[in-house]
């Protein structure tokens, strides 16, 4: 059963994808008093999401009340239309896992997260740092705590978890998914990975993302190295002068 606070998160997304919507249709932001409204509720909105991250969930209800109220009176009079989704819905949404190291967040990452969210609830599993040293034969640039902390901050994601350092596949056992979704280039073969969840008593469908983010930097290795560089020509050009 959901936690009050996870309820509220969920009020929380409800009222953010209806601005999404709105926002997005440029006729229903021509009229200025709308858009003040609008902007009024936007306020409510991560007036909600700051008091939910302090931990009251009181003040973060109330808040996004607000916001809904708004929205919901701009409607009424026939300036806005909206199509609300109920709490049971959002609730009853499918789980959906991704797992990765995210090191350094790059539009590939955002891309992978924002598929899982048009699937359902997105839990993500961020690797340890032992695991990452252990399969890519490195440390990762930045340490776990910080990277599971820039990954809980992204709006797609409901929650973010730190990986078992023994076991990989325990977290996704303890979670019970109904689909894990891979990225493009994720090493994990698809009926590998079913066939050991389903030693595990889970029946869980994997799935693997095939388009790709097309940009220069769409991993973490090629913006470290283009870091390094950047960083050795600037030195060069101090030693110069």
């Amino acid at each position: 059963m959901a936690t009050d606070a996870e309820k509220v998160k969920l009020y929380i997304r409800n009222v953010e994808e209806a601005i999404e919507k709105i926002t997005t249709k440029e006729s229903s932001m021509k009229d200025n008093s709308v858009r003040e409204v609008v902007n009024l509720a936007k306020l409510y909105l991560e007036d909600s999401k700051y008091y939910l991250e302090k931990g009251n969930i009181f003040t973060a209800l109330s808040c996004i009340a607000y916001a809904e109220g708004l929205l919901d009176s701009l409607q009424k009079i026939g300036l806005l239309s909206i199509e609300w989704r109920p709490l049971s819905e959002l609730l009853a949404r499918p789980k959906v896992v991704v797992a990765g190291t995210f090191d350094i967040i790059h539009p590939g990452h955002i891309m992978l997260i924002y598929e899982a969210w048009k699937r359902g609830r997105v839990y993500v599993i961020v690797a340890r740092d032992s695991s990452v040293e252990k399969f890519k034969g490195r440390l990762p640039i930045i340490p776990e705590e910080q990277r599971l902390q820039v990954v809980s901050s992204i709006k797609y994601v409901y929650q973010a978890l730190l990986g078992d350092k023994n076991d990989i596949l325990k977290p996704i056992e303890r979670l019970k998914p109904d689909i894990i979704l891979l990225g493009p280039d994720q090493w994990a073969d698809e009926e590998w990975l079913v066939e050991e969840l389903k030693k595990r008593g889970l029946d869980t469908r994997v799935e693997r993302l095939k388009q790709k983010v097309d940009c220069e930097l769409c991993s973490s290795s090629k913006i470290a190295k283009k870091a390094c560089s950047n960083y050795n020509y600037l030195r060069g050009s101090n030693n110069s002068s």
